[in-house]
């Protein structure tokens, strides 16, 4: 074979020579204060969001007051000195063994009183430093005024029991995110974590036929579904039957920390292919 002489055009030159150039660059590390420096120019210019914090029964009284730096690790005054813009305070009922009617009961009493106690913050005591937002419109008006941004996400769908019209009337009190379980079964899905009374890793199998029609009715009145801490079936069939897209309110990767409430690589694939979002959860025995 006759050897062929391969003529280089001058920008062909350049391009490589700049091609050869930025690859050598992106080998050199990035200081530690220059990746700082990007974090906080981004915090500065987005509206933060944390998406689960936990409250307790006490929550909006003399003894736990928002609005005074506390012991707890979210308040206003930290939100003030970290930048938070806006949160998701939660309404957490533990899951018990019992799931008749008085449990039931109970439980929605209980959800009551974590409720009232957010409209209490919100409506009486900072009514100048923070809002609730039931909307999209809100969350930007309220931002745009200089005021934190609340809203508020169950944690455990047993607040609902057997009784479907609980989804509206916590949508109508601001709930705009439910996750469907917590530890242990209940009667909406499986746990990723089911506790010594549960009979097995599964009840159900997943979501059971009367979780569809809860998911359905969240879709309907516009909450949205959270699948944090429920088991890997019920996950993938929470993807599967919302009509919306599901979030992950407080989750990690399984891949790196090996716990049965992290979502392995099929499930994350799958939440992205339904257009749903994670919010990494930042507890160290889960990242």
């Amino acid at each position: 074979m006759t050897p062929q002489k391969i003529l280089c055009p001058p920008h062909a030159v350049a391009l490589v020579v700049c091609t050869l150039v930025f690859s050598c660059e992106r080998q050199v590390p990035t200081p530690v204060d220059d990746i700082s420096s990007r974090a906080l120019r981004i915090h500065d210019r987005v509206l933060t969001l944390d998406t689960h914090v936990d409250i307790p029964f006490e929550f909006a009284s003399d003894s736990v007051d928002p609005g005074i730096r506390g012991p707890y690790r979210v308040d206003l005054p930290k939100m003030d000195e970290g930048g938070l813009d806006a949160l998701f305070w939660i309404v957490y009922v533990r899951q018990t063994e019992a799931r008749d009617e008085e449990a039931n009961t109970a439980a929605k009493r209980a959800a009551m009183i974590k409720f009232d106690a957010i409209h209490r913050a919100v409506e009486s005591m900072y009514p100048d430093r923070v809002e609730l937002a039931y909307t999209v419109d809100d969350v930007e008006r309220i931002h745009a005024a200089g005021k934190h941004v609340a809203a508020i996400g169950i944690e455990n769908g047993f607040v609902i029991g057997r009784d479907l019209s609980l989804v509206d009337r916590y949508h109508e009190l601001g709930a705009r995110y439910i996750t469907l379980a917590h530890g242990g079964h209940n009667d909406i899905c499986d746990s990723a974590t089911p506790r010594s009374w549960d009979e097995g890793d599964a009840e159900h199998g997943g979501v059971s036929p009367f979780g569809a029609q809860v998911i359905a009715a969240m879709n309907r009145v516009g909450i949205m579904v959270d699948v944090s801490h429920i088991s890997k079936q019920s996950m993938l069939d929470a993807v599967r039957l919302s009509r919306a897209p599901v979030i992950a309110s407080h989750s990690g990767a399984r891949a790196l920390a090996d716990h049965p409430r992290n979502l392995d690589d099929e499930q994350l694939l799958a939440l992205s292919e339904q257009g749903g979002v994670l919010q990494n959860v930042a507890f160290s025995g889960y990242v």
